[in-house]
């Protein structure tokens, strides 16, 4: 699933596994659908990126094949100034599974994504250029515990940004078939000179009212390198569909 976070105050958010930062390699099954009304909250040098409302929607376009889009409203909340609001950057991508293994207990694909460059950069609420975010990852299961771990780089050809690594581990508990609680840390290396790496400790879950529909939060801060605090709040539907 995916955490949608801001990558940094100032900059576009990073649209990534809900309701956390690490993702996982499962696709949505074949002709089956998600949705999902969130919104996120990354505060770090007394400026505050929110993301919200957003909206995003995954289908199972192919077997071990995912297509995904994210479509967020930005907020940029300044410590002093003005606030801007508008249209974040649309983050387009195709998960592939290339191993499944022990009956679904070993997963693994890739995830990537195109960042539009649908925000507005003078206001502070996109990248100005379409970027990338290449990104591996790796499932485990054992009874009711699953670990997902991996990363990938950044590519980000706008004025004054890097290219840049991240990389997450996250583990979650089943404790019945309404509660799964997990916990995470992740790293995003630095993406501009005036935008330094981190390490975030997040934890959050998911409350499942229905096969068909939940709650999902989040909410972390830094451990390591610049301060931040993100946060991820939002309700998720899934059907199955033909055509």
């Amino acid at each position: 699933m995916l955490f949608a976070g801001s990558l940094f105050a100032f900059s576009v958010p990073c649209l990534a596994g809900p309701p956390f930062l690490t993702d996982d390699p499962v696709p949505v099954d074949f002709q089956h659908n998600e949705f999902y009304v969130f919104g996120t909250l990354d505060h770090a040098g007394g400026v505050s990126a929110i993301a919200g409302p957003a909206i995003e929607y995954n289908r199972g376009i192919l077997p071990n094949t995912q297509f995904h889009i994210v479509v967020p409203m930005a907020w940029n909340v300044p410590g002093t100034g003005a606030t801007s609001y508008g249209m974040g950057d649309t983050e387009i991508g195709i998960k592939y599974r290339f191993v499944n293994a022990d009956n679904g207990a070993l997963q693994v694909g890739v995830f990537p994504m195109v960042e539009l460059g649908t925000g507005s950069a003078r206001r502070g609420l996109g990248n100005g250029q379409t970027w990338y975010r290449l990104p591996l990852w790796v499932q485990k299961t054992a009874g009711n515990w699953t670990f997902d771990d991996g990363g990938g780089v950044i590519v980000n050809p706008a004025p004054g940004m890097y290219n840049a690594s991240f990389g997450g581990a996250l583990a979650q508990y089943t404790f019945d078939p309404r509660w799964t609680l997990g916990v995470e840390l992740f790293r995003q290396n630095a993406l501009a000179a005036d935008q330094p790496g981190y390490t975030v400790l997040n934890a959050g879950g998911y409350l499942n009212f229905s096969q068909n529909f939940s709650l999902l939060f989040s909410a972390g801060g830094s451990v390591a390198g610049a301060r931040h605090t993100v946060a991820y709040l939002g309700l998720y539907w899934t059907w199955a569909s033909r055509g």
